[in-house]
């Protein structure tokens, strides 16, 4: 059984080498420990050496190996090891819901740069659906794509903006905005019952809603008619 300062040591060359992969210094110990001189650390390294917990690595400077960890370290080491992959998994199970489908594996560096967005499902691209509902899924946006402002993603149906690249089944990426320049492909709200995914055109005291596709007619509304939901920031393509 370690004394409490040798499990103090002990825990503490362990978080050095699993952050720094090297082991403390002398000066490092005594003073994360408290102690006045670093004889009372050569007597509890070797005290930990004695009981097979560590050891020294001949012809190497501030050369200390961990052999083994107390059982009871070992223990809670485990028990926030499973906790935190039921996290991980609860998450997986969020973000996922409401959608089956294959991605490719992504990095660890690929998933922290990633940012969840709101999926609110499909906006015509060819006549007006519904307003825009509560989210049932979730949609992973690389981080570098966003700017400021808040975002959300629509699935697009329908082919009246083929021709500017926008297909039937793409992904868009919206940057939440009331207002957007002339020639904007915009989010619009209409008579606030229907949304639709269109370039927005202000003529005189009118907006029109263009489409990109020579087969649809543009509309034109009052201004009261048409609030704007965003506009269009990013796209994404599944082959």
């Amino acid at each position: 059984m370690l004394t409490k300062k040798q499990h103090q040591l002990l825990i503490y060359i362990h978080e050095c080498l699993e952050s720094r992969g090297v082991s403390p210094s002398f000066d490092e110990m005594k003073e994360a420990l408290d102690l006045k001189s670093k004889s009372g650390i050569h007597r509890l390294i070797t005290g930990l050496t004695e009981r097979g917990f560590i050891r020294r690595l001949p012809h190497r400077a501030r050369a200390l190996e961990v052999l083994k960890l107390p059982e009871d370290l070992v223990a809670e080491m485990k028990t926030t090891k499973d906790a935190q992959n039921k996290v991980n998994l609860v998450e997986v199970n969020f973000k996922t819901r409401g959608k089956l489908v294959e991605e490719p594996a992504q990095s660890h560096q690929e998933q922290e740069s990633a940012v969840s967005l709101p999926l609110y499902g499909r906006i015509a691209a060819g006549t007006a659906i519904e307003a825009l509902s509560n989210p049932d899924s979730f949609f992973n946006v690389p981080a570098g794509m966003l700017g400021n402002g808040r975002h959300y993603c629509l699935e697009v149906a329908g082919d009246s903006m083929i021709d500017a690249g926008i297909h039937d089944g793409d992904t868009v990426v919206i940057r939440e905005s009331e207002t957007a320049e002339n020639g904007k492909i915009v989010v619009a709200l209409i008579d606030d019952g229907e949304v639709t995914l269109k370039r927005l055109r202000r003529k005189g005291g009118s907006i029109a809603l263009e489409a990109a596709n020579p087969e649809y007619e543009t509309r034109i509304f009052g201004p009261d008619r048409v609030k704007v939901q965003g506009h269009l920031v990013g796209l994404f393509r599944k082959y």
